[in-house]
């Protein structure tokens, strides 16, 4: 009798043990499958870069979601009020002149591309067969406007105030012998004014997009130098959430050689990954 209750203790023991182990074991199962999702806004409809990003780091716990927006204010507006957690659309010197004007705090936490500003035309093979009294369409942001104007001027098409230095507007314009006519337009409709103008400034991304290789198809492209360093493009986060792990993880995942074949394949060369040149941010 004394040995079956014995035996009986010693079962009963085991079963809490197992019982035990196995809530444990469940329970740490648990949290390693749980995942934290993280809003990432973007311009445009081209995500195949981040697509790959996107997966690997499912198998971090981390699932990129895309919040997707047509204005080139919208994505740092709706990172402010905190709708998403991170920004990646704009280069270095559209961040700082946006911070300047609407008073946020929003950093760059990681290099991703240089993407070259392009001449486009569906008219002309040669930006210098532009006639006098062309029409000339370019982005109508402070920053995306100087960086055309600058452009045009590398062209040899117009000379701006070099006191004005990456911000020129159209009033800064010092020269204009062929007295091109420049319109503004939001950064996003410069690829669709085409065929109302003799040339268009189309940022990299609006004009693949829009279906161009910009290093094919673009009759002038921006030149890739330290003049270049302002105009790389970067992932953005709230300044108190610079250095989340979570974060720094994501900009971990995009900076990598599986990232930079992926957008040699999308891009067919037309954007260079920026950390290889210009370092991590």
């Amino acid at each position: 009798m004394k040995k079956l209750v014995k035996f009986g203790v010693v079962a009963l023991a085991l079963l809490f043990v197992g019982t035990g182990c196995s809530k444990g074991d469940a329970k740490a199962k648990s949290e390693t499958q749980k995942e934290t999702t993280v809003k990432l806004g973007v311009i445009g409809s081209d995500t195949d870069v981040w697509d790959n990003v996107k997966d690997r780091l499912k198998k971090e716990g981390i699932n990129l979601e895309y919040v997707k927006f047509t204005d080139y204010n919208q994505p740092n507006a709706a990172l402010a009020d905190k709708s998403i957690d991170l920004n990646s659309f704009q280069h270095q010197f559209f961040l700082d002149n946006y911070n300047k004007e609407h008073k946020t705090d929003l950093v760059s936490i990681g290099n991703t591309v240089n993407a070259p500003l392009g001449i486009y035309s569906d008219k002309l093979k040669n930006v210098n067969k532009l006639k006098d009294g062309a029409k000339v369409a370019i982005p109508n942001d402070v920053t995306n406007g100087g960086r055309a104007l600058l452009l045009l001027q590398t062209a040899g098409l117009i000379k701006v105030d070099p006191a004005k230095k990456q911000t020129p507007t159209v009033s800064d314009i010092t020269e204009n012998k062929k007295e091109l006519k420049i319109t503004e337009l939001d950064a996003a409709q410069t690829a669709r004014a085409l065929s109302d103008v003799d040339i268009s400034v189309i940022n990299s991304g609006v004009a693949v997009d829009a279906g161009f290789t910009p290093t094919k198809d673009a009759i002038f492209l921006e030149p890739v130098d330290d003049n270049a360093r302002p105009y790389v493009n970067i992932i953005v986060a709230r300044k108190e959430d610079a250095n989340n792990k979570v974060y720094q993880k994501i900009v971990d995942a995009y900076q990598t050689k599986a990232t930079e074949k992926v957008i040699e394949e999308t891009s067919k060369g037309s954007s260079i990954p920026a950390w290889e040149t210009f370092g991590r941010k």
